[in-house]
């Protein structure tokens, strides 16, 4: 019997034990099905995860808004119903390959079985042929995502309880590619949620510059303005003080991006940033001195020709910058020493940009050790107290960020002068001359 046809056979067994409970179900389709044999559904993962995810380019998937129609949009939900079981197929076969005592691990577990779960409901779903079908299906799949947010965060947990079994490059490895899964399904499911939506609206709605996620005309100037804002309270209510955002260069600029995707990264720096220049100010001149802290300048610079469309940004802050023994590790999720919330105890810690990697709830996290071992504190220590929180408490840092920038064959660089500050130059592909990124 060839793959095709026992996918095919399980399906129907499968759909026909869902669609009991379905026929029963109110409004919206409930999620909790019954569950069938567990042979049965291992079968069928393992059906999928045999079959590679089919890659759809970025214009694809742009293209099933242009223009954005009924027929578009159930093109758009035979995708997703397609191809997301597939790639949550295959990052279940990956916690299930991870070593034994880490995989029985309750956090690793609690991660596998929400993978599963989540694979029964879109593999066993039962084709969209219509729009009121499709807006039952696109308020599940809301749900659906909304349920995977902590996915990471209870991965790094698990990790933190087997660190011993796994090196740091396996860990780092793992959830590079956990990571890289998650931004990818999340665009499919995103992007047909927000097509779902525009049909919906449109007659409300006037023209846009967005094709579901994708903005053709997102302003960086804005972004950084709308992120700074935010980052300046966070730190203010955490630190007690914020520098001011200094934008220079070309800032009537507009490109084509997903505007989700630059917010975390900018976000991510700033906070860095804020961070890094307060704790820095205060260790030289004390937390009651009166000078004013030195601003954080953002620089931008347009893509320069069609033939070369990125966008440029540079974030430079005196922040102290990062050691040269430190540099080497800045991007490693397993570097950190910022758990020690005392200021003047980095000497060859690191630094204020040791918080900077996955994670973060530097300062305030329970304090498991220093190096390597004390990242998993950092993911899933308190990310928030009272109020705004804490300025190193929301977020997986660099990392994560580099991870977000390079998806669509962008970069993300930090450069350190050693006891005055860092500029971390980010490069962005303008995604309507990344046609060809795959997805």
């Amino acid at each position: 019997m060839t793959l095709v046809t026992l996918e095919t056979s399980l399906l129907s067994r499968i759909r026909a034990i869902a669609s009991l409970h379905r026929h029963h179900c109110c409004r919206y389709h409930a999620r909790h099905v019954p569950e069938p044999q567990g042979a049965e559904i291992s079968q069928l993962l393992t059906a999928y995860a045999a079959h590679p995810p089919q890659p759809i380019t970025l214009s694809s998937l742009v293209a099933f808004g242009q223009p954005l129609t009924p027929k578009s949009l159930l093109h758009s939900v035979s995708y997703v119903l397609s191809e997301i079981p597939r790639r949550l197929a295959r990052r279940a076969r990956a916690l299930e390959m991870l070593p034994f005592i880490v995989g029985t691990n309750p956090y690793m577990a609690k991660t596998l079985k929400a993978y599963r779960d989540s694979f029964q409901f879109l593999a066993t779903y039962p084709r969209v042929t219509s729009l009121d079908e499709n807006a039952r299906f696109t308020a599940e799949l809301i749900q659906l995502v909304e349920s995977h947010r902590n996915d990471i965060p209870t991965m790094a947990k698990g990790f933190q309880e087997c660190a011993k079994y796994m090196s740091p490059a396996q860990i780092s490895n793992f959830l590079d590619g956990a990571i890289r899964n998650r931004i990818s399904v999340r665009l499919i499911a995103e992007q047909h949620i927000a097509l779902s939506q525009a049909l919906e609206d449109r007659p409300k709605s006037g023209s846009t510059s967005h094709y579901g996620i994708v903005d053709m005309a997102c302003s960086p100037a804005a972004m950084i303005k709308m992120c700074g804002e935010f980052v300046s309270e966070l730190c203010e209510a955490t630190l007690g003080a914020a520098p001011t955002i200094v934008i220079d260069g070309h800032q009537d600029t507009t490109f084509a991006y997903v505007p989700v995707h630059l917010e975390y990264i900018l976000t991510e720096i700033l906070k860095n940033a804020f961070r890094a220049t307060v704790e820095h100010h205060y260790k030289q001149f004390g937390n009651t001195s009166t000078r004013t802290l030195p601003p954080i300048t953002v620089t931008i610079s347009p893509p320069p020709s069609p033939f070369s469309p990125f966008l440029s940004l540079r974030v430079r802050d005196q922040g102290g910058g990062v050691s040269p023994s430190n540099m080497a590790r800045i991007f490693s999720y397993a570097f950190t020493t910022a758990g020690h919330s005392n200021s003047d105890d980095d000497v060859g810690g690191g630094g204020p940009y040791a918080a900077q990697h996955v994670g973060g709830s530097a300062a305030i996290g329970e304090d498991t050790g220093g190096g390597e071992g004390n990242l998993f504190g950092e993911i899933t220590g308190k990310g928030l107290q009272v109020g705004l929180g804490t300025i190193a408490g929301l977020g997986y840092g660099l990392p994560m960020s580099r991870l977000y920038a390079r998806y669509f064959g962008g970069s993300l660089d930090l450069f350190s002068l050693d006891g005055w500050g860092s500029d971390v130059f980010v490069k962005l592909r303008s995604v309507d001359q990344a046609g060809n990124a795959e997805i």
